[in-house]
């Protein structure tokens, strides 16, 4: 066991968002924190905590998955405990259920032993900072969106105010006012128009925005899964803004945790010889995450892009939420077999780190959100940029300012979209003359994002702080 000097074994409780996106790093977390000798217990609902990697076995006596019940609400379908389980629309209810952890939650941190040190949480838990105060726990804030997205969001003591108040899809197209640097890193209409769409009734009581401002404002320090080093910039900023301790974690890259992702051997194996009858680079990954869904346009525009490209490419195509269909009767017809010497669809759940590390890729087509720009660019893959929602075009902008990806041509007001513009910019950032200054920056980012000793350090320098800070300390 690993003790840090001047601390001891800290007890840190996790408490993330019902989302993959959100349950998963804090996962790659408490599995650092538990490699440094601390004890974790993670609080969840049974259905997500069982789609949790497996803990190393090594750290099965340091982290404990603690289940807490999940409420059965009207107009939300059976076993829904995660985002990826319904459609976006539905999100209000799903935060209602979240909301309705607060008492089980509290009673743990409460009648736990030994007592926590910390508790880690997110945008959704804005009632838990006091909560926590309360029972003598230190909270800090675990943003997994970037520093560019979180400045644009904005700082806590402004954003509540009617001043600054944000209340139209137009208001988040234009840099806010608290940003006073030039700045491109705004949303387009149609990528608000579906964030305001998942929040409309706000049946919850509290829109996204006062829980981000809530959660961050009454949390004792932000931890960032960000390197500095990338967006200097946009951390000088929240530091500005947030008016107290910040601290980057890191990208936390699959390089950094051991535990394996799931899924089999023989499901590997399957994927891998497929990938070995490649050219090196060659291959493009497409992966849209878990939540984001596709219209059937836009699903038919991606499909025949790619076709059109005429480059190798392997999909993982997830079944939409409340779905019915078989995922390849979604596709345009014929389309299966007309790419089927170069392009594979794939319907199950896929490794997706283990893919992007594979030497066949060269490139990965994304919905742009952190996770999975963090593991792309760990491996050092050029990035084609669909954003389809949430965070996601924030990052789009950010990324494609610093020339690591292309960002697929959309219709600002609508995001409709030509197969052609999917087919140009996957060619672009390729194979073509023009794309090569993408291809290097990307190559060259591997050794930020996906280099252990530097995301190691940031790790270390975290732990330091949480053992420094603990409550008996301060």
């Amino acid at each position: 066991m690993e003790y840090q000097e001047g601390g001891g074994v800290l007890h840190v409780v996790m408490f993330p968002w019902l989302a993959m996106g959100h349950l998963i790093p804090f996962h790659h977390l408490s599995t650092l924190l538990a490699s440094k000798g601390h004890k974790i217990s993670f609080l969840s609902t049974p259905r997500n905590l069982s789609r949790l990697p497996k803990t190393p076995p090594s750290l099965s006596s340091l982290i404990n998955l603690i289940p807490l019940p999940f409420p059965h609400l009207q107009n939300l379908p059976p076993l829904s405990e995660s985002s990826m389980d319904i459609p976006h629309q539905q999100a209000q209810l799903l935060k209602i259920a979240f909301d309705s952890l607060e008492t089980p939650l509290a009673l743990f941190l409460e009648s736990a032993s030994p007592k926590p040190d910390w508790v880690v949480y997110d945008y959704a838990s804005h009632w838990l900072p006091p909560l926590a105060a309360d029972l003598g726990v230190s909270a800090a804030y675990f943003s997994l969106f970037n520093a560019a997205n979180m400045a644009f969001i904005g700082p806590p003591s402004m954003v509540l105010e009617r001043e600054y108040a944000r209340t139209t899809a137009e208001d988040f197209t234009v840099v806010p006012r608290w940003i006073t640097a030039p700045s491109e890193i705004v949303y387009r209409r149609h990528e608000v128009a579906k964030f305001m769409e998942s929040s409309e009734g706000n049946e919850s009581g509290t829109n996204d925005v006062e829980r981000f401002a809530v959660s961050i404002g009454g949390s004792d320090v932000v931890l960032f899964r960000t390197c500095v080093e990338f967006e200097p910039e946009w951390f000088d900023i929240v530091c500005e803004l947030y008016n107290k301790p910040v601290v980057a974690l890191g990208f936390l890259p699959p390089q950094l945790v051991s535990n394996e992702e799931g899924g089999n051997d023989e499901e590997w194996g399957e994927i891998e010889g497929w990938l070995e009858k490649q050219r090196v680079n060659s291959v493009i990954y497409v992966a849209l995450g878990t939540e984001a869904t596709l219209s059937q346009d836009e699903l038919t525009g991606l499909a025949l892009g790619l076709e059109r490209s005429r480059l190798p490419f392997f999909w993982v195509f997830r079944k939409p939420p409340g779905s019915i269909r078989d995922q390849l009767e979604m596709l345009p017809d014929g389309f299966v077999n007309r790419v089927m010497d170069r392009g594979r669809v794939y319907t199950d759940w896929a490794p997706q780190a283990r893919i992007l590390s594979h030497p066949a890729i060269g490139g990965f087509l994304t919905h742009c959100g952190w996770n999975s720009v963090i593991e792309g660019l760990s491996y050092g893959r050029v990035l084609i940029l669909f954003p389809v929602m949430n965070d996601q075009g924030l990052n789009a902008r950010l990324l494609a300012g610093k020339k690591l990806g292309v960002e697929i041509p959309r219709n600002e007001w609508d995001g409709t979209f030509t197969s052609d513009s999917v087919s140009d910019s996957v060619r672009l950032a390729m194979e073509s003359e023009e794309g090569e200054t993408l291809r290097a920056n990307a190559r060259e980012a591997k050794f930020l994002f996906g280099d252990k000793c530097i995301n190691e350090r940031y790790v270390d320098s975290f732990v330091h702080y949480f053992v420094e800070n603990r409550p008996s300390k301060k």
